[in-house]
């Protein structure tokens, strides 16, 4: 088995806002003296991570990601006529395996105003939950105060072995027995094929750690891009227009087209150790992910622009050798006098890559492609290459 698998990707966007800055407009970065377009990995590994495609490919074999495990497991409790102090004393134990509970918000400490706001919306949270769940009443103050203490203060990625253990857990208290020492919850390896791929850091547990066995680079454009802002209005259907003919709502938008090169390394070997050594499952990972890499857009105002695209362009490389981003080839970014943006990118990203084996010998012990612009090549080849 090949230890690294490479995949460089070229997608092409319309006009589209994927992945947005703190202002709402389309996120950005300066390469080789010019603003790109950029979506970041986060965004990436997430649209992947919950695609259909990703989920029903690996059914049973994925992880959550949640600060609310201590609130699953509280209302479990609850279900189970467990009474209301153990509930919330054992639901945050167990949360607590795997991060801080969060400090709560003393309402008894707030002033009157803050306290009613603040009594409101905790009371809303739990309500939705409960009548969802179990139709409970209304929470007292003092019990709002200690339920917000269930909750952990980072996302945390939960396995499936880890969950079935945390809830084994809570049927013993239910049923009568006490957690005593039984906490050693977490899992060296796992069987959750995005915590494997993605890995995870317990800052209170670092020696149960699980290193990402995936690197994703943030993508960015091939080419130089200017932001165009769309200024959009909305009709009152029921509004006649004999009194005030002006739209109900005015607003804008920011958007860009681009063509973006995607950079992706997986660690095949400590993917497999990741998964406590199941090959199989390891395989299913990765062909499942390089499908969600070239077929699953961003969800970034895809209501508004619509912008789903498949990789026009893909390029996977297998070997031992130290891996490299072909980013390189798109320093000096792709020029405005060129017509054919995909096919000249292509060919840059081919050059690079032919290049780097040039001075540094073959930097790949096998590659393929697949390119929608000319019609050669094959999913279905590409996925069995990079997941034997």
């Amino acid at each position: 088995m090949s230890r690294f698998l490479q995949l460089h990707l070229l997608t092409s966007y319309p006009p589209a806002n994927l992945n947005r800055d703190d202002l709402g407009r389309p996120k950005t970065a300066k390469m080789g003296g010019s603003d790109r377009l950029r979506v970041s990995s986060q965004s990436l590994k997430r649209a992947w991570r919950t695609s259909d495609l990703f989920q029903s490919a690996l059914q049973g074999a994925m992880g959550e990601r949640t600060k609310l495990l201590g609130v699953q497991l509280f209302l479990s409790l609850i279900e189970k006529h467990v009474d209301f102090k153990m509930a919330v004393d054992t639901a945050g134990k167990l949360a607590g395996v795997f991060g801080k509970n969060e400090a709560p918000d003393d309402l008894k400490k707030k002033k009157d105003p803050e306290k009613q706001a603040l009594y409101a919306k905790l009371q809303k949270k739990w309500r939705g939950w409960n009548q969802q769940n179990l139709g409970i009443a209304e929470y007292s103050l003092e019990q709002l105060n200690e339920l917000q203490k269930i909750e952990i203060s980072q996302l945390a990625f939960v396995s499936p072995e880890e969950k079935q253990k945390v809830f084994e857990l809570v049927d013993l208290v239910a049923s009568g027995g006490e957690l005593g020492e039984k906490l050693d919850i977490l899992c060296d390896t796992t069987s959750a094929v995005d915590v494997a791929l993605f890995g995870r850091m317990l800052a209170d547990h670092p020696s149960k750690n699980i290193e990402a066995a995936c690197q994703v680079a943030h993508a960015i454009s091939v080419h130089p891009i200017t932001i165009e802002d769309d200024y959009f209005t909305a009709v009152d259907d029921l509004n006649s227009g004999h009194e005030d003919a002006g739209a109900a709502h005015i607003g804008e938008t920011g958007f860009a087209a681009g063509l973006f090169y995607s950079y992706i390394c997986i660690n095949k070997e400590l993917l497999v150790e990741n998964l406590n050594g199941d090959k199989t499952l390891a395989s299913r990972a990765i062909a499942a992910l390089v499908e969600a890499a070239a077929k699953v857009a961003p969800e970034g105002k895809q209501n508004s622009f619509a912008s789903r695209a498949y990789a026009s362009y893909v390029l996977a490389e297998a070997g031992d050798q130290q891996p490299r981003s072909l980013s390189v080839a798109f320093l000096k970014p792709v020029g405005r006098q060129i017509d054919d943006y995909q096919t000249a990118a292509i060919e840059m990203l081919n050059r690079q890559q032919q290049n780097f084996d040039q001075v540094y010998g073959d930097c790949a012990d096998a590659r393929y492609a697949i390119n929608a612009v000319t019609g050669e090549g094959s999913l279905k080849e590409l996925l069995a290459f990079a997941s034997k």
